[in-house]
């Protein structure tokens, strides 16, 4: 039998061994403080560094750039997708069968000055077009009015003087080289277009009976602002990048050629995807650019960019998208250089 002093001894030695093994599972305790240390110090260093980084003379330039764009467009964005809400929620769509001349080649045009009084963006353009056509109105007019729409109404207008207030000859050349296009894309539709690349899907636009057109109104200008208004910041700082990032060497490479300037432009416009109630003051920001180069910014990018590419494949089918955006990228880039040429 086990005296007292062993029982005591056996059970020292066991409490011992649980110490250590406790001591070990939870690692030294040493390392605690450093880990804390870390903690308090480096996302502070972290945010230090973001800070000075923030200071430097390239980002206050950027940060002036897309401040400036954004500040200087948003009333016109705002006027622009308010009046779009109103005319789809109070404008019956059978105003325009009624206005639109039967014969198609005289449709065309009409549909096209049609769009230079009935503001509305791009993106709203598309379903527009797709109910007209499912209305009865011939598909070349509809799609002249869906180019133009966006180009050359009023508040569009009214943007391109306030951010060209020096060359008021922009804003004419503007609506001569958009309403062109318009109309000859219309033309081309009627001469080289086909039924089977136009597949469109029914959707409903503007008033439905027995709803409340004042909550249609909102819940469209709601939509409209929200969504033209993210691709506007995106925009602005798109165009604050472009204007501190890119060497000037690079700009030097293509703004001093004519041509290269103009499809250098025309590129960037689809790629921006800047809202047509702003983008004549992402145009103007960009000054190292000929007068002809930034009308073609203007002229292609409220007719094609990647959102309406994805909007009318969605809407008309791939084919059609395909063909037309294409078509209407080459067509506009030459009547912006034809009138530009001439005018600016």
């Amino acid at each position: 039998m086990q005296t007292t002093e062993e029982r005591a001894g056996e059970a020292a030695d066991a409490e011992a061994d649980r110490a250590e093994s406790g001591e070990a599972a939870a690692g030294p305790p040493r390392l605690w403080p450093l880990l804390l240390l870390g903690a308090a110090t480096v996302p502070g260093t972290v945010l230090y560094l973001v800070g000075r980084w923030m200071e430097t003379p390239a980002m206050q330039a950027w940060r002036t750039v897309c401040l400036a764009v954004t500040i200087q467009a948003l009333p016109f964005l705002l006027l622009g997708t308010a009046l779009s809400g109103a005319i789809n929620a109070f404008v019956p769509a059978r105003v325009f069968t009624r206005v639109l001349p039967r014969h198609p080649a005289l449709a065309v045009p009409v549909a096209g000055v049609a769009g230079a009084v009935l503001p509305g963006c791009e993106c709203a353009s598309v379903p527009v077009a797709n109910s007209l056509i499912g209305r009865g109105v011939t598909p070349a007019a509809a799609f002249a009015f869906l180019l133009s729409a966006p180009a050359i109404n009023p508040v569009v207008l009214t943007a391109t003087a306030v951010a060209f207030p020096a060359q008021p000859a922009m804003v004419a050349a503007r609506l001569l080289a958009s309403l062109g296009t318009a109309s000859v894309m219309g033309w081309l539709w009627l001469w080289l277009g086909r039924a089977e690349w136009l597949r469109p899907v029914m959707r409903h636009s503007g008033h439905q009976t027995g709803g409340s057109r004042w909550r249609e109104f909102r819940a469209g200008f709601q939509q409209d602002f929200l969504h033209a208004g993210g691709f506007l910041v995106v925009g602005a700082m798109a165009a604050a990048t472009f204007n501190v990032a890119v060497p000037r060497s690079l700009l030097d490479t293509f703004s001093g050629s004519p041509w290269l300037s103009v499809v250098f432009l025309a590129g960037l416009a689809i790629v921006l995807a800047v809202c047509s109630e702003a983008d004549a003051f992402v145009a103007a920001s960009l000054s190292g650019f000929s007068s002809v180069a930034r009308l073609a910014f203007m002229v292609v990018g409220p007719m094609v960019d990647l959102k309406l590419i994805a909007l009318q494949a969605g809407t008309f089918g791939r084919a059609f998208a395909v063909r037309f955006s294409a078509a209407t990228v080459v067509v506009a880039v030459l009547s912006s250089v034809l009138v530009g040429g001439v005018l600016l």
